[in-house]
């Protein structure tokens, strides 16, 4: 079987109506690289026709197309993992279904690749994102840097290069959850970002709602680093060196009998403290919890997908 140099990843969740944009799109601009080359479409338990759509096209174009078709929603960097496991390229693209990442960008990204870098991020240039977006997304990267030490600038931006080392070593590790940039990021020997085009949707709605954003992160941040668990168990000895040191104060102020921190003390408010210490016990009893449950996933060695179907021309 002959590999193609090119393999390009495509996840897709309820993008019926954005698919034949995408298709009039992304051919031509493969063709245009003038290099052989695959499209994975894995389709993500839609509930929509999005499935309907890929066997159709798949149908028009099974020389280069692949399709695969999940039983169940399973999530986007699964639906990656998949088509690293399928994909035969020296180099593998990752793109998103809804057009925001212009296909065209994708040449970009395999020079990269051809320069000998062996991880490509993108870093999408003005942004159609919401301004409160924009700004959430860098504070949780500042974040994220800090705890995980890993730099990923724009880690919403999915238009991403791999070299086959990298998507082979990504494909060794059997981790029920991950977060395919971050990981990728850790095997990379030369890593470099490059900037590339955003555009508005085409069709639909973003999959991600703040609580799947605040979730991603917080998998990806008890993923790749203990740091959380150490911040914690430090500002957990602050507390207690604080807690012990205002004791001794007002020990020492009933015996010396001080008039100023007698005024202290009601100006401090004790309910006050006692929510804050409880509300810092239940998060680190939450943080622990989360560690403690990606050990009992990963213990039960349940598959991370399941695939109903491949649909692939035979050679």
């Amino acid at each position: 079987m002959i590999c193609p140099a090119l393999s390009v990843v495509i996840p897709v969740y309820n993008e019926e109506e954005g698919l034949p944009a995408l298709f009039a799109r992304l051919y031509p601009a493969l063709d245009a690289l003038g290099m052989t080359y695959e499209v994975i479409f894995i389709d993500d338990g839609s509930s929509d026709r999005s499935a309907a759509v890929l066997r159709q096209q798949f149908e028009q174009r099974s020389e280069v197309t692949r399709v695969i078709l999940f039983s169940a929603n399973f999530g986007q960097h699964m639906a990656i993992m998949a088509g690293f496991e399928q994909c035969r390229g020296e180099i593998c693209v990752t793109l998103d279904a809804d057009l925001q990442n212009p296909p065209e960008e994708i040449g970009k990204l395999v020079a990269k690749i051809n320069e000998g870098y062996d991880y490509v991020g993108g870093i999408r240039q003005q942004r159609q994102d919401t301004l409160f977006r924009r700004w959430a997304s860098r504070l949780i990267n500042r974040i994220r840097e800090r705890t995980t030490h890993i730099r990923i600038t724009d880690q919403g931006c999915m238009l991403r290069a791999y070299s086959r080392t990298i998507v082979e070593a990504i494909n060794s590790c059997r981790e029920v959850n991950t977060f395919v940039p971050a990981l990728a990021y850790t095997f990379s020997r030369h890593p470099v970002e490059i900037e590339v085009a955003h555009e508005e949707r085409q069709a639909g709605e973003s999959k991600y709602s703040l609580y799947s954003l605040i979730r991603l992160n917080f998998d990806l941040m008890t993923g790749f680093s203990l740091a959380p668990l150490q911040y914690v168990s430090l500002l957990g000895i602050l507390i207690s060196l604080g807690a012990t040191t205002a004791y001794l104060i007002v020990m020492v102020s009933r015996t010396l009998d001080g008039q100023f921190l007698d005024g202290l003390r009601e100006v401090w408010d004790r309910d006050i403290l006692e929510f804050f210490l409880l509300g810092m016990v239940l998060f680190s009893q939450g943080l622990l919890g989360e560690y403690v449950g990606r050990i009992y996933q990963q213990v039960r060695h349940r598959p991370r997908y399941l695939v109903q179907a491949i649909l692939e021309r035979k050679e």
